[in-house]
């Protein structure tokens, strides 16, 4: 069986061709990282207007990469939720407009569950119950899988998502864009002990995060030491370095915390991780140290499957569709599309 992903709930206009929902044959994103750096963040109307442009080339391309046609594509599946409306409705509608025309059936995907399904693609004995972390520039949320395709959501950012402090915070040191790859590049020249920041405690002991404060802190050290004031000099590059190190450590002291108390609350064998953040180094590793204390086996996608892509989407779809759960044409995008 081919199924044909596609990918638009954000920044990134993905397609791509799976075999049986395990088999990639193609995989194609295009990004819009130069259009948005200017801004430090993803702006909503351009995303979704560069959607409209791209979607047509990065679907041929991914069929021409595959060396299928349309024709032989037996099913659909595209993201509807949650993520920017504007950008959801191009990606959606595209493949609606394929299905109706092919007569193929459409699979319509949670986009948080496509990343925790990206961690399958790859690892095929995964051991249940498990933890779930989605971590990325729009989410951060965590989940208990009794089984797979089964979730219950333990906690979720109530305000900031982690990639957002990531992107905020380089955006006020002048960084660049996107904030989370350049802070994990430079943390390894400071030292994350240097500056005190706070990691939020949640007052009714919720698995709930919170990283607004965090990203406060930043600022208010920022203000307090002068430092976009100060002259450029060796002193001031190592005083942002261990800033950014020490914002990147008790960021992930934050994340580490949340799953040493889940993992408390419920018992697990394998901790999940997807999401653009998954692909930071400093995270892998401190999670990978906090599961072999904890009894759990830490899984983590490759780089290109953490990312927005549409390998996840077509994937999770195959096997929605061996469930019996196509969707009907009808069915409409939902920005704020919930898992569990």
């Amino acid at each position: 069986m081919l199924i044909l992903g596609i990918e638009t709930s954000c920044d990134e206009t993905a397609a791509a061709v799976l075999r049986d929902g395990e088999e990639i044959l193609s995989s194609i994103v295009s990004s819009q990282v130069e259009i948005h750096r200017e801004y430090g963040g993803v702006v909503p109307e351009l995303a979704s207007r560069q959607h409209i442009q791209n979607i047509c080339p990065v679907v041929d391309t991914a069929l021409r990469r595959a060396r299928v046609t349309l024709p032989r594509i037996d099913a659909l599946a595209a993201t509807y939720g949650p993520g920017l409306i504007g950008s959801l409705l191009v990606g959606l509608s595209y493949a609606k407009a394929l299905a109706y025309a092919l007569g193929r059936p459409l699979v319509a995907i949670n986009h948080l569950e496509a990343h925790i399904h990206s961690v399958f693609l790859e690892n095929k004995s995964i051991e249940f119950p498990a933890l779930a972390l989605v971590v990325s520039g729009g989410h951060t949320s965590l989940f208990y899988l009794p089984a797979q395709f089964s979730y219950q959501l333990l906690g979720s950012t109530r305000d900031d998502a982690a990639g957002e402090a990531y992107d905020k915070v380089a955006k006020l040191l002048n960084l660049g864009y996107p904030g989370g790859p350049i802070i994990d590049q430079l943390s390894p020249r400071g030292n994350p002990k240097a500056v005190a920041l706070p990691v939020a405690k949640i007052s009714d002991g919720s698995l709930d995060f919170s990283f607004s404060g965090l990203k406060t802190a930043v600022l208010r050290w920022v203000e307090r030491n002068n430092l976009l004031e100060a002259k450029d000099s060796e002193a001031k590059q190592q005083h942002i370095y261990d800033l950014v190190a020490s914002f990147q450590q008790t960021l992930i002291k934050s994340l580490l915390g949340k799953i040493t108390k889940a993992a408390r609350l419920h018992p697990a064998k394998s901790l999940l991780v997807g999401g653009g953040v998954a692909c930071n180094q400093a995270l892998r590793m401190e999670l990978t140290r906090r599961c072999q204390r904890l009894g759990l086996k830490a899984h983590f996608p490759s780089p290109e499957l953490c990312t927005d892509n549409a390998a996840m989407v077509a994937s999770l779809g195959y096997f929605k569709l061996k469930m019996g759960q196509a969707a009907p044409l009808e069915l409409d995008a939902d920005a704020s599309l919930k898992l569990a």
